[in-house]
């Protein structure tokens, strides 16, 4: 990205299951680890609660069938042209999860040079799917991911799972898929909790290079501070330092 260009955090709630808590702590984190200047977005179908340095915006419209799995498609219409011609958004955009937690620098993320960055996923490195917890990207750019879904919705769910397998494969057709270090996002699951059975008596810590640890799955950042498993496939100890971080 350009050294002059305007940065923005982009999250996404809709419906009930994240509160404004979500949003107005993921903005906390943000402003004690991105350096300079930045506006903060969130697209969102509920505005209530949310604090005022949050920018809040209608999620662009997309039509999905009544009864059918979600798995995230909403995510694509961060490629939508509302963004630009509607909403007047510019320059370089960082996505950002709800459910993160930011425990160092994330300035690097807007410095790294390429298109379009995405986690590789942890669970089958082999594969090229990227997990979207965390993009980046120019925001107007990429608007012939969001067209090609729109145009076949049948076609792109009977071959891809969710919208992130969807979005890592037509940029990587494209040339355009890269991914973060792999230190910088970390798995909470995989990477913060010791193995089986030490897991038992080591707590969950934070490990070296991590800049943004991600929820994936069952657990969440309260499930992680309580030290609830949810059925997770490993017992995890509370992590009460995660308390320092998922704050106002």
């Amino acid at each position: 990205m350009s050294k002059n260009s305007k940065r923005t955090i982009v999250c996404m709630k809709w419906g009930t299951k994240y509160g404004p808590e979500y949003v107005n702590r993921l903005y906390a984190m943000v402003r004690r680890h991105l350096q300079g200047e930045f506006q903060f977005v969130c697209l969102t179908d509920r505005t209530e609660g949310i604090r005022t340095e949050v920018q809040c915006f209608p999620i662009p419209e997309l039509t999905l069938p009544n009864g059918e799995p979600e798995r995230g498609w909403k995510k694509l219409t961060t490629f939508s042209p509302v963004l630009v011609n509607a909403y007047g958004l510019s320059g370089t955009a960082l996505f950002l999860d709800l459910d993160v937690v930011i425990v160092d620098d994330i300035t690097p993320f807007f410095e790294v040079p390429g298109e379009f960055l995405v986690i590789h996923d942890w669970k089958r490195p082999w594969r090229i799917t990227g997990n979207s917890s965390v993009y980046r990207w120019e925001l107007g750019e990429h608007q012939d991911v969001l067209t090609e879904f729109v145009t076949d919705q049948a076609k792109a769910k009977a071959e891809f799972r969710n919208e992130q397998a969807f979005l890592s494969a037509v940029l990587h057709r494209q040339g355009k898929l890269q991914y973060w270090d792999a230190c910088w996002c970390a798995s909470y699951k995989y990477h913060c909790i010791p193995a089986w059975p030490t897991s038992y008596w080591r707590d969950p810590f934070i490990p070296d290079g991590a800049r943004i640890l991600i929820f994936h799955g069952v657990m969440n950042p309260p499930d992680a501070l309580a030290g609830r498993s949810n059925g997770n496939w490993r017992h995890a100890r509370p992590a009460r330092w995660i308390a320092d971080h998922w704050r106002e």
